[in-house]
């Protein structure tokens, strides 16, 4: 966060913005307002999905949903956008966290819908697809599912592990990939040979 582009917008006037507007049905168009860049707000999403506010967790779970239904990723930066004020904010990984699934169906019928911490469900399939990146260091996974505009959820490890139970091995560009069905597509987690 640059210090010279930080702005003391609070988190009241900010909520009040986003409240005015949110009115109606469904999320707010964030996609198709342009408002000026303000600066940046001591504001930050953790990697476990808590937001804090110059460095405390924010308590209010409304609050929180609030500020996330006026989250926007442009050129690989977040913000917070209302029609008159555009504020960026830190995101340690990705804006959520996927802490449940359902499931219907098996095989290839497969339907998966994440569940994130502030109650969003997406339908993993074309529009939702769900990716795998692995460090290089330790080869550990850090599983995501689009939820949004694209606006990622970290999938948590609880429902990693109970994915991994209904990967299958599927033919992926020449090789075999072990990975996951929903909604009519594969999503590749890991080269099955890197399986042992």
């Amino acid at each position: 966060m640059s210090e010279q582009n930080t702005v003391t917008l609070t988190p009241d006037t900010l909520a009040q913005a986003a409240s005015a507007a949110s009115k109606g049905k469904g999320l707010p168009p964030v996609h198709l307002w342009n408002p000026p860049f303000c600066g940046d707000i001591d504001m930050r999403i953790a990697r476990d999905g808590t937001w804090f506010y110059e460095g405390t967790p924010i308590g209010r779970p409304a609050l929180v949903k609030l500020f996330a239904n006026i989250l926007k990723l442009e050129d690989g930066k977040f913000y917070l956008v209302t029609p008159v004020e555009k504020v960026g904010i830190t995101v340690d990984d990705a804006p959520f966290v996927a802490v449940d699934f359902r499931v219907e169906g098996d095989g290839r019928a497969q339907k998966l819908t994440f569940v994130t911490n502030l109650g969003d469900e997406a339908e993993a399939g074309s529009a939702h697809p769900v990716r795998v990146l692995h460090d290089a260091d330790t080869g550990e996974p850090s599983p995501y599912v689009m939820i949004r505009a694209g606006l990622e959820a970290l999938i948590d490890r609880k429902s990693f592990y109970r994915l991994v139970e209904l990967g299958a091995h599927e033919p992926h560009e020449g090789e075999s990939w072990f990975g996951l069905w929903s909604g009519g597509v594969f999503f590749p987690v890991i080269a099955s040979k890197e399986l042992g």
